[in-house]
């Protein structure tokens, strides 16, 4: 149901209890009503390492078609975003003084223009500083990492082209930087500058040499951008930091399609769940366009299974032209694993009038997951 409310962008625990009036949920959820605060019990008792266990599964599914549909090195995009949060209520994510919120530290996978997922996230109080979080979210030698700004740590950058982790990062304009060598550029190159560098003073400096580029960006700005790879021309990594945007639309698009803003509860565990939930939800977008090879995007699979929620699969193939059906969908998830999933004795506090979630425990985790990746 929490699911389907982020799908909807249901406002409240009310509305979500009003929704079940509709006969196709009462169906797929196995009851007919369950009151706003018996929701809310529900929502706040869910241990949030079982939704990201959730996440990642799905994630591992991305990235099955992710292998199969380009050879080239994953570009990975880190950034955070912070969700606001009323300091009265929420008086455990306080980080400013009549502020309060919790950070979301996100890594993104850029596929191509229309399609990006995440891979990995993090949830801490807003307080804490995007560096603190470079070490859990860079694990992976295979790929190539985009920053912004907010992750500039030159020691750190030392560290990470000792261990073998490539990245580009945008840099301070007054950084303190000893020119070794200056390369060459066509005439039509948007690259203004092209420089081997190493960072610090000769007393103080980094044992890594660095590439330094200056480009100008949409608005007509100079930036400085340094990055550890070699192998590449100056103007694609110029490009690769281009398409750091994709996590600013991405944290957009979470903002402003699913339930994250107006959130279902005021303790931190009902917070992580409903971001959890919203990150859950966006995967299941991207399974669906990969799956049906659709060449729409996340924002119109979203409207259309709005739509065709209830519908039959040929309704499907006729709103992706000669596309393949959809393994799975928010409905055929959720109606398998109340279904399929768990036995009668699981399911009987369902008809009473709890929520799934209740049936969620440790013993049966790994049973909903074998279930939701047959679906």
């Amino acid at each position: 149901m929490f699911l389907l409310a982020h799908l909807k962008e249901t406002d409240s625990l009310a509305a979500i209890s009003d929704g079940l009036v509709d006969d196709n949920l009462q169906q797929a959820v196995g009851f007919q009503e369950i009151s706003p605060s018996q929701l809310s019990r529900q929502h706040r008792g869910v241990d949030p390492s079982l939704l990201s266990t959730i996440f990642v599964d799905l994630v591992h599914q991305i990235r099955h078609f992710h292998r199969k549909a380009s050879r080239r090195i994953p570009l990975k995009i880190i950034d955070s975003s912070t969700i606001p949060l009323d300091l009265k209520r929420y008086k455990w994510a306080k980080f400013r003084k009549t502020k309060a919120g919790v950070k979301l530290h996100l890594r993104l996978v850029y596929m191509d223009r229309d399609t990006t997922y995440p891979d990995k996230a993090v949830l801490t109080p807003a307080k804490k500083h995007d560096r603190g979080q470079l070490d859990v979210l860079v694990d992976d030698k295979e790929s190539m990492y985009v920053f912004d700004r907010g992750y500039i740590d030159d020691e750190r950058f030392d560290r990470m082209t000792d261990e073998g982790y490539f990245f580009v990062s945008r840099h301070r304009k007054n950084a303190c930087v000893r020119v070794l060598e200056s390369f060459p550029l066509t005439e039509d190159s948007p690259v203004l500058s092209h420089q081997m560098i190493v960072i610090g003073t000769s007393q103080n400096g980094t044992e890594n040499v660095f590439r330094l580029l200056k480009v100008v960006d949409t608005e007509g700005d100079q930036l400085l951008l340094m990055t550890n790879r070699f192998d590449g021309r100056a103007e694609e990594i110029a490009n690769m930091y281009h398409d750091r945007w994709a996590i600013e639309l991405f944290f957009k698009w979470l903002k402003q399609h699913v339930k994250i803003k107006a959130l279902y509860g005021f303790d931190e565990t009902a917070v992580h769940n409903q971001i959890f939930l919203a990150l859950i939800v966006y995967c299941l977008h991207v399974l669906i366009q990969l799956e049906t090879n659709s060449n729409k995007r996340i924002l119109q699979i979203s409207r259309r299974l709005k739509a065709a929620l209830w519908k039959p699969s040929r309704v499907w193939i006729r709103r992706f032209d000669n596309r393949a059906v959809p393994k799975r969908t928010l409905l055929v998830v959720c109606t398998r694993v109340l279904n399929v999933s768990f036995s009668q004795k699981d399911r009987a506090p369902l008809c009473s009038g709890l929520s799934f979630y209740h049936s969620l425990t440790a013993n049966n985790i790994m049973k909903f997951l074998t279930i939701f990746m047959q679906c």
